[in-house]
């Protein structure tokens, strides 16, 4: 089961598994936006708020922001809403 807002392992590997020569445009399309919202999603979610599942497809997606802040962390504290320490 993957994250809120986030695409699963199973959509994952199923659509990387198809090859590209096979895919409609509109496949092709979706799957462009699929990963570009699940990368985005990966990147303002939090380490600390993932389950194991999704750091582990993360990672190996290369989509891992471990030991980083997200991107909503960093705008809080730039807007002096977030606190100084982590």
């Amino acid at each position: 089961m993957a994250d809120t807002g986030r695409q699963s392992m199973t959509d994952k590997a199923a659509a990387s598994m198809k090859p590209e020569s096979q895919k409609s445009m509109t496949e092709q399309a979706g799957d462009k936006v699929k990963g570009m919202s699940d990368s985005i999603a990966s990147t303002l979610q939090p380490q600390s708020e993932k389950s194991t599942t999704q750091k582990a497809g993360d990672t190996l997606s290369g989509n891992s922001n471990e030991g980083q802040e997200s991107l909503m962390e960093k705008a809080k504290q730039t807007m002096g809403m977030g606190s100084a320490e982590k």
